[in-house]
């Protein structure tokens, strides 16, 4: 496995880092889900995006299938929140 730089992924690797460790913040202040859910989508999204650092390709089945896991999780927390349940 070789280490690919491409300054977009390491820029998107990073934001979506922040992101999971505001969620995980979030979460352990407030004891609200959506933050944790939020945060472990973008953590699924980070870890494509070191995936594709190493040399994992875009199209390949294994980031696909993480991202797609990360777009249901957040769409799993927009409908809670949809449904007002924010809390616990």
């Amino acid at each position: 496995m070789t280490f690919t730089y491409d300054p977009i992924v390491v820029i998107n690797l990073f934001l979506t880092s922040v992101i999971l460790v505001l969620g995980i913040w979030g979460y352990r202040r407030s004891g609200r889900l959506t933050e944790m859910l939020v945060g472990g989508a973008f953590g699924l999204f980070a870890v494509s995006h070191l995936l594709v650092l190493f040399g994992v390709s875009s199209n390949d089945l294994l980031i696909v299938a993480v991202r797609i896991a990360a777009y249901l999780v957040v769409i799993f927390a927009l409908l809670r929140v949809a449904a007002g349940q924010t809390y616990g």
